[in-house]
């Protein structure tokens, strides 16, 4: 039997990310993606969909493009948000974090919280 997953998908250039990694202490057991020099896959983001439900769940509407596109404006379903989520990293909420088969996406106190519970 293989040890569960643990990875996390962040951005080295967001400050928010940096400090929630420094405040988990997460070690060398977990993998991290970059996910600005290292691109998503279908298959990952398709992963995390089978985690949390729904592509709706790890769409970012704080991001710049959000307004930018109009896309406040339009009604988007799940095909949109995965299709938005690999067009552009930005728009993936972050950070995620995988522990098997568990995942916490986003920055709220409570999440984060809550995945640093399950590393332990």
């Amino acid at each position: 039997m293989r040890p569960p997953l643990k990875k996390i998908y962040y951005l080295s250039s967001c400050s928010t990310c940096s400090r929630i990694l420094r405040g988990l202490g997460a070690g060398s057991e977990f993998k991290y993606q970059d996910i600005k020099t290292d691109k998503i896959t279908p298959a990952q983001l398709d992963e995390m969909c089978r985690l949390s439900g729904n592509y709706e769940s790890l769409f970012s509407r704080v991001a710049l493009k959000y307004r930018i596109l109009g896309l406040h404006e339009k009604k988007l379903g799940e095909r949109d948000y995965r299709r938005l989520i690999l067009d552009e990293y930005t728009f993936l909420k972050r950070p995620v974090i995988i522990i098997g088969e568990r995942i916490f996406i986003g920055n709220s106190p409570k999440n984060v919280a809550a995945a640093k519970a399950a590393m332990v």
